[in-house]
């Protein structure tokens, strides 16, 4: 059940970065031109590649215990930032990501910007692209590595971020356009809920505590995390209505 879990935190927290960061290549390539915004995703992907070939297996040197605590308590940050963003989305406190707004700024700013050839490459293309997938990456190669390395298992981990970049270029490529339909906040809410259970789990046990039923102790972990975001949402959302009338009415 743990690994199920596993697999499925990499893929969802992998695939709302990786459609951050389609999102940038696209308004790159369709500004500046697609060979500069391909050759900025390349080389991305290359000192992404690299970064989890160098710190993966230099993790599997730790002892498992204190590697569960530390990386238990930046799960927890993580998830937590995530999850409080995403609850103040669902209720109406911030307002939900429109990559359809971001997909036009980022056109704005690429046909605005001086152009500059170096090596045969617009380097503003080339240079946002870089950027976008490296920083929206980097996110991605740490939950990879970290769940990986706490869980024994960094390949498993891996191919649920695989699945996702496979699944998230496969639709830009067919859409040419950023994933607007994709339902983003349900998304960061379902890892946000993924990586603080993990976080919580980890955590204790990297202190010395001991879950009752092991790994099937996770699934209620699992449930609190998600019982109490809800009812968070639910009280904030009532708040929201109550100091804002005539949008609760509209």
């Amino acid at each position: 059940m743990s690994l199920i879990i596993l697999v499925l935190s990499t893929f969802l927290a992998s695939a709302v970065e990786m459609v951050e960061a389609l999102t940038i290549v696209l308004a790159a390539g369709l500004a500046r031109g697609w060979k500069s915004s391909f050759a900025g995703t390349a080389a991305a992907t290359v000192v992404l590649a690299a970064t989890v070939l160098v710190f993966g297996p230099a993790l599997k040197h730790a002892p498992l215990d204190t590697l569960r605590l530390i990386v238990g308590g930046v799960l927890l940050v993580f998830g937590l930032q995530w999850l409080r963003k995403a609850i103040l989305r669902a209720s109406g406190f911030k307002a939900l990501h429109d990559e359809d707004e971001i997909f036009a700024r980022e056109i704005r700013e690429a046909e605005g910007a001086v152009s500059e050839i170096r090596a045969g490459l617009d380097w503003y293309g080339f240079t946002l692209a870089f950027k976008g997938v490296l920083l929206e990456g980097l996110e991605v190669a740490f939950i990879v590595v970290t769940f990986g390395s706490a869980q024994g298992n960094v390949g498993l981990a891996s191919l649920g971020a695989a699945v996702a970049l496979v699944l998230v270029v496969a639709v830009g490529i067919a859409v040419r356009a950023p994933l607007a339909r994709v339902p983003e906040n349900t998304m960061k809410f379902s890892v946000g809920v993924m990586l603080t259970t993990f976080g919580i789990f980890w955590s204790a046990e990297g202190a010395g505590a001991h879950w009752p039923g092991s790994d099937a102790a996770l699934l209620g972990v699992l449930a609190f995390v998600l019982a109490l975001s809800h009812g968070l949402v639910r009280l904030l959302r009532g708040w929201h209505a109550e100091m804002h009338p005539a949008e609760a009415q509209a």
